[in-house]
């Protein structure tokens, strides 16, 4: 199956909610008020408890309890608010997925911690709007879970990386494009902005030197996730080329510091969006 077809079939399979795509329209209407978006995510209450959980969550970690949806929308921004909806709808979306071939605990911890270190990097780079690359990083790796759903076969085969086969070069080999290509053309289809499917299209592309920092963000994130998560398979910054740190100007003791936070965030954050946690609220 070509990707086009993949991506089609995906696009069927995988629906985003009713409370997010109107989410969506709203804040592409430019008379739409806080009151607006306000209004959708109440009548939604798993979207405005999450929207609540994430914004008093170790995400933000604001030194008071916030406990209104209009509140959470006014300290965490409304594009911000629209970013996070996106992250829980689309790990809703894929909230059934059959668990037998890969490891989803192990998927989402890899997606939590891409998205915990891009928006760090993010921070520390004083980009705008940080969320964008948490939900870049988050969402970079769903084309997996599109290829375990139609081709579980080729998902089976895709799992044998190695310290010498990294899981891209794999992917490649096996259906001739990667997850994050995948992934990037199924949120383009769903309208989501550019500029969290950009990164997760390029995020392999590490040898082009036109890079944006936003590119470059998700590329470092996506390698220093993918050694942390794989400890049994890879050395620390064992996929970390020294390129992707040092044309964003950041030393290895940046690289340290963004692990040892992001990794304590990661523990309480994966539960926010894991889909199988959300039977826990």
């Amino acid at each position: 199956m070509n990707i086009d077809e993949l991506v089609s079939t995906a696009e069927d399979l995988f629906v985003l909610p009713d409370s997010v795509l109107r989410l969506k329209r709203c804040m592409d209407d430019s008379a739409s008020s806080i009151d607006n978006i306000s209004e959708i995510i109440a009548f939604d209450p798993s979207l405005a408890a999450q929207i609540l959980r994430v914004a008093n969550s170790a995400l933000y970690r604001f030194p008071n309890q916030i406990e209104t949806v209009t509140k959470a929308i006014q300290v965490v921004g409304t594009r911000s608010t629209y970013d996070l909806a996106l992250a829980y709808g689309v790990s809703q979306a894929f909230g059934n997925v059959d668990a037998q071939i890969i490891d989803l605990d192990k998927f989402w911890e890899h997606s939590v911690s891409c998205g915990l270190l891009a928006k760090y990097f993010a921070d520390i780079k004083a980009l705008k709007e940080p969320e964008r690359f948490f939900v870049a990083g988050l969402l970079h790796n769903i084309g997996e879970l599109v290829v375990v759903s139609t081709l579980p076969e080729a998902a089976k085969r895709c799992l044998n990386y190695n310290e010498q086969v990294t899981p891209a070069e794999l992917q490649y080999g096996v259906l001739g494009y990667t997850y994050s290509e995948v992934s990037a053309r199924l949120v383009e289809k769903w309208g989501i902005p550019k500029s969290i499917s950009e990164p997760i299209a390029n995020i392999h592309n590490v040898q082009s030197e036109s890079q944006s920092d936003a590119n470059r963000i998700l590329q470092l994130s996506y390698a220093l996730s993918l050694d942390n998560v794989n400890p049994e398979i890879y050395p620390s910054y064992h996929n970390l080329k020294p390129e992707l740190h040092e044309q964003l100007l950041l030393q290895k003791n940046d690289l340290e510091d963004a692990l040892d936070i992001t990794n304590i965030q990661c523990i309480s954050v994966i539960s926010l969006f894991n889909p199988n946690a959300f039977m826990l609220y």
